[in-house]
């Protein structure tokens, strides 16, 4: 059994740092109009940033099954913050992000911008060090590499 103190466990501290972070980040959504939204949708939206996907193509970004891709999207569309519209070929079903889809990405980047800046403002004059050993910890894990490809996934 792992005796370190928690304060000492960076597997937890960040844990509760990140349990933080998305719990503002929700809560400021949630000012902005968008509080039906969950931390999983984001992982949505990250996919149709760059245009109108198939669910085969959503489910392969984000190494789901087809089936949870079309739930998520559904559940997003009767949300009003995605549609399906008609492909070329007709059996196939286009997933879009409507203009309140686009409208929470940036209400989410706002959010994330105002986290940010209330950490290192916390942080004071030891926020760029703590920026740096993110980075460098991001980079050697290769989870900064994931973040890039926009394959980090939900767990659980």
């Amino acid at each position: 059994m792992d005796a370190t103190p928690l304060r000492e466990d960076l597997t937890l501290l960040l844990t509760a740092l990140t349990a933080w972070t998305q719990d503002e980040v929700v809560r400021h959504l949630d000012s902005e109009g968008f509080g039906d939204l969950r931390v999983s949708h984001g992982y949505v939206f990250q996919h149709l940033q760059a245009g109108p996907v198939t669910v085969r193509e959503l489910a392969e970004a984000m190494g789901v099954t087809a089936q949870a891709a079309s739930k998520s999207t559904g559940e997003l569309e009767r949300m009003g913050y995605v549609t399906r519209t008609q492909g070329a070929d007709l059996r196939v079903r286009m997933i879009e992000l409507t203009k309140a889809g686009r409208d929470a990405i940036l209400a989410g980047r706002l959010a994330r911008a105002g986290v940010n800046a209330e950490m290192r403002l916390t942080l004071g004059e030891d926020a760029e060090v703590f920026d740096k050993a993110l980075r460098t910890l991001a980079e050697a894990t290769g989870a900064l590499e994931e973040l890039a490809k926009r394959r980090l996934r939900l767990i659980g």
